[in-house]
């Protein structure tokens, strides 16, 4: 307990349209988003964290192909698109981690014999891109009205080779690190939804990044609060 209430105190967030420095240890960067700025999808979000961005359009829930038809749900589809090339390896294998953590919240009984896709581009990538794409995923769910029985968000994790935590590391930072963690969180009770690891760590370290992740998913899930707040107040 010791050791995660000292992690805890180390989290110096600062969520919003300005810049946070990144101090050292465990800090997250500056945060953006934007909703409602496509109009062909039927929600939208466009989702920064430090330099690393990505656009997100929801559309559903629509009809769908009588072969991906699910009778007592929506189907729900995940399609991520590098910022060049064709998708490869990597962006199949977080397809498949964006739909787990969507459908684990997303209410697809709701809307049985539907589809639900979700088109995430990578605008750029300067570290934690998984938790990113996440971030932006559930903004673009919120802006599109799909229910939901709870906000997500994605926390990255990196742990240096002496053991050193720090979170939203950068695209260098994850290059040097002995291991790197994602976790996508429920904002109810903190619920670990999906977690994806690369690297060596132990289980106590495994136990600490969760710790760290779960704190600073309150900070990222205030930002929400205040994203959507500023947005309303407006009209």
């Amino acid at each position: 307990m010791e050791e995660e209430r000292h992690t805890e105190a180390k989290i110096g967030a600062e969520t919003g349209r300005g810049s946070s420095p990144r101090g050292p240890g465990c800090s997250l960067r500056h945060f953006a988003c934007e909703q409602n700025l496509l109009s062909r999808p039927d929600g939208s979000a466009s989702f920064l964290q430090g330099d690393t961005s990505v656009l997100a359009g929801v559309y559903g829930p629509a009809e769908v192909k009588v072969s991906k038809e699910i009778f007592n749900k929506a189907t729900l589809e995940v399609i991520l698109r590098p910022k060049i090339g064709l998708p490869g390896v990597a962006e199949k294998n977080r397809e498949r981690l964006i739909r787990n953590t969507c459908e684990a919240v997303v209410l697809g009984t709701l809307h049985p014999r539907t589809s639900i896709t979700v088109v995430l581009q990578v605008v750029s990538d300067a570290g934690s891109l998984l938790a990113c794409c996440l971030n932006a995923a559930c903004m673009a769910l919120v802006d599109a009205g799909v229910p939901m029985r709870a906000l997500f968000c994605g926390v990255t994790c990196a742990l240096d080779s002496d053991g050193t935590l720090v979170l939203d590391p950068t695209s260098k930072r994850e290059k040097e690190a002995r291991a790197v963690l994602t976790f996508a969180l429920d904002n109810v009770e903190r619920k670990l939804l999906m977690s994806s690891t690369k690297g060596l760590f132990s289980d106590a370290e495994l136990q600490q990044c969760l710790a760290a992740a779960q704190a600073a998913s309150q900070h990222v899930f205030r930002f929400y609060r205040e994203s959507l707040q500023r947005r309303y107040s407006k009209s």
